[in-house]
Order: structure tokens, then sequence, then C-alpha cells
């Protein structure tokens, strides 16, 4: 008889809530100010039921559509739901600061590295394999240092918490067990699919693939534009290494290879009173 093997759920953080996404729907559950749960939910249509979904390193894409589209899209959703009705973001306007995000996201973790390594090259005598090596690692320590920065902001500590409850939720179900409250607070905070991983896996990737590709790229603006066009490959494969880690939790290399990843989540999550957030 065939093992079957439990479906793989995905989850996101908002702004006094938590959104759970399966392989056909999406549904967000956010606390309002008068106490009451709002919940939003969407059947996954389009792309999402493509062939897509099956081909390795092509499926990334929808991981990365995943953050940066339905994650933006329901984080707006929520901040809507905490806001008065004249403060609202919707239509163009929620398209417009999602493209915003989008642009800003680029330019601080990928082409701003780039010019920083290429002025220090410029300014020394540094080789072009020295300045791709420090270029990634600037990239590293931007990412790094965007997520202590803003975990120590007042408003953000609460939605890490939500993240922290994300985690122990899917933690729960991934290990077989019925999804109550005294089973949910016994998980752990730390999941090896988290988004925070992800960043951090393309970030790693990143730093080999284009220390590979150095000497195709010896101008800057080669380099701007390949960081740019390597995006949706670098995410394509960082989402088949975290795939296929989590489905090797057990092998003592994988442990020691995801180690880093479960650390860095640590900048993500908050510790938290689950009854208080899930109840």
């Amino acid at each position: 008889m065939t093992e079957q093997r439990l479906p793989s759920y995905g989850g996101q953080a908002l702004i006094e809530g938590v959104l759970m996404r399966g392989a056909n729907h999406v549904v967000a559950s956010m606390r309002a100010p008068d106490g009451h749960i709002e919940v939003v939910h969407e059947e996954l249509g389009g792309i999402y039921k493509s062939r897509i979904r099956n081909i390795p390193g092509l499926r990334g894409l929808i991981s990365l559509w995943d953050s940066l589209g339905l994650g933006l899209r329901f984080l707006t959703i929520s901040a809507n739901i905490q806001t008065g009705e004249d403060e609202k973001i919707e239509g163009p306007e929620m398209v417009i600061t999602m493209i915003i995000s989008i642009v800003i996201a680029v330019l601080l973790f990928f082409l701003a590295p780039v010019w920083i390594a290429h002025w220090i090259e410029s300014m020394t005598n540094l080789t072009q394999l020295g300045a791709n090596i420090i270029e990634g690692f600037l990239r590293l320590a931007i990412v790094l240092g965007y997520m202590v920065i803003v975990s120590r902001m007042e408003e953000i500590k609460r939605v890490f918490r939500y993240h922290g409850a994300e985690h122990k939720t899917i933690n729960c179900f991934d290990n077989g067990l019925d999804v109550t409250l005294e089973n949910v607070r016994t998980q752990s905070r730390l999941h090896p699919r988290c988004g925070t991983a992800f960043m951090v896996t393309v970030v790693l990737i990143s730093i080999i693939l284009f220390i590979v590709i150095g000497p195709f790229t010896k101008t800057l603006t080669s380099r701007l534009i390949s960081r740019v066009l390597l995006i949706p490959v670098i995410s394509g494969i960082a989402y088949e290494y975290i795939r296929w880690s989590a489905r090797h939790l057990n092998n003592p290399l994988v442990k020691i290879l995801i180690y880093p990843n479960l650390m860095v989540q640590n900048l993500t999550i908050r510790c938290l009173n689950v009854r208080s957030v899930l109840s």
C-alpha cells in the first residue's frame, strides 16, 4: 500500500492576522479593531492550476509570485481592516503600492550591492572575482540588516508574533497532529519552508551564481542587467532546494545545511502567547 503524503501548506503573517495557502485555496483571518475576526477566502486559479506547478525550476516562479503578489495584496487587505474607510488602499492605489514595493526590493537587495561593489573595485586594485564576492556578502549583510532593523519596530513585533503562531500551526499539521490549541503550543516556532529561509537561500545561491558568471559580466551595465534577469532563475533554484530539504529533514546532512536558515528565522519571529494570538 502506498504511503499517503500530507498536502503541503504555507502561510504568512499579516497585520493582526495570518494567511494560509494550500494548493487550491488561500484563506486569511484578521482581527478587526472591534475584536471580531474577518475571514477572506479565495480559490486559486489561472497560473496556480497550470502545469507549471509540476515543472521543477519554473514552479519556483509561482512561489515568488506568492510572496510578492498574494502576500503583498493580503498584507494590504489586513492593513485596510485596521484603518478607517477614508484611509484604505484599494484598486489602482493597491497595484501602484505593490509595484513600488517590488521595485524598491530589487533596487535594495539586488542592484545596490552591485553599485557598491563596482565602486570599491574602481577605487582599488580589487579583481572582478573579489568584487563579486564582496557584492554577495554585501547583499547578505543588507538582507540581514534589514531584518534586524524591521524586527525592532514596535508595529512589526506583533506581526512577527503571528509569524510564530503560523509556523507552530503548520508544524502541527506537518507532524500529523490534530490542529488544536494544545497541540499547536508544543510545536517549534521555526519551519524549514519559511519565507525568511527562502530569502536567505536566494541570497546564498545568488552569491555562487554571480561569481560563476563573473567572466561574462565585466561591465557595470551587464552586471545590473544580469542581476535582474536572473532573479527568476535564482528563485527557481532556491525553491527546489527548500522543497528538497523539507522532504529530507531526517537526513543528518540536511539538518546541517538548513541550520543557518532556521537560525535566521529568529530575527522574524517573536515570543508569543499562542492562546492570545490564536483565540
